[in-house]
């Protein structure tokens, strides 16, 4: 049988009385994108009739495919697998997201040794906070030498950081497109 668009009406109508929430897994908006599904698959005869069109998720939708539901149920065993992959992307996830908070600790205490040289450990908070921000946007070669320029700036030790911070904001500037 040969596919046809779902009107966008009634895709509408599919989507308001299914409270704009995925029928296989409970997934809504705006953590994923939906789809209208053929219960009874286009493939197998089935119709854009509003009682064989129900709201799945995008991963739902595309797991089930052309087949019908009762071909395919989901074992416990392909459940347990599911679960444990999630779990093994969560723990690299995770992995990723600590490497990162290491390197831009790391990269934050080197930016204050050119400002504070041995008492590093004296600078407020603020400014390391203030640090990583920037090394996110610019990188730590960027964030050196707008320390080293700021540094090498006429104003009072007091107003450094401040110079320091103008300097990394016109540079992201740059980045962005936006300075003349």
């Amino acid at each position: 049988m040969k596919r046809q668009t779902v009107s966008k009406k009634t895709r509408f109508e599919v989507f308001k009385r299914d409270a704009f929430t995925c029928q296989y897994c409970g997934a809504h908006p705006p953590g994923v994108l939906l789809h209208v599904d053929h219960i009874h698959p286009v493939a197998e005869g089935g119709t854009n009739e509003i009682d064989n069109l129900v709201t799945a998720c995008e991963p739902c939708n595309a797991g089930k495919g052309a087949r019908l539901l009762n071909v395919a149920p989901e074992t416990l065993a392909q459940k347990a697998a599911q679960v444990a992959e999630r779990e093994a992307q969560l723990q690299g996830y995770a992995e990723i997201l600590e490497a990162k908070r290491q390197r831009l600790d790391a990269d934050a205490w080197r930016v204050l040794e050119v400002r504070y040289g041995k008492d590093v450990k004296t600078a407020p908070r603020t400014e390391i906070t203030s640090i990583k921000r920037f090394i996110e946007k610019l990188g730590v070669h960027e964030v050196l030498e707008a320390m080293d320029i700021a540094m090498g700036s006429r104003v009072s030790e007091w107003k450094v950081f401040r110079y320091f911070c103008g300097v990394c904001w016109n540079k992201v500037r740059e980045q962005e497109g936006g300075a003349d």
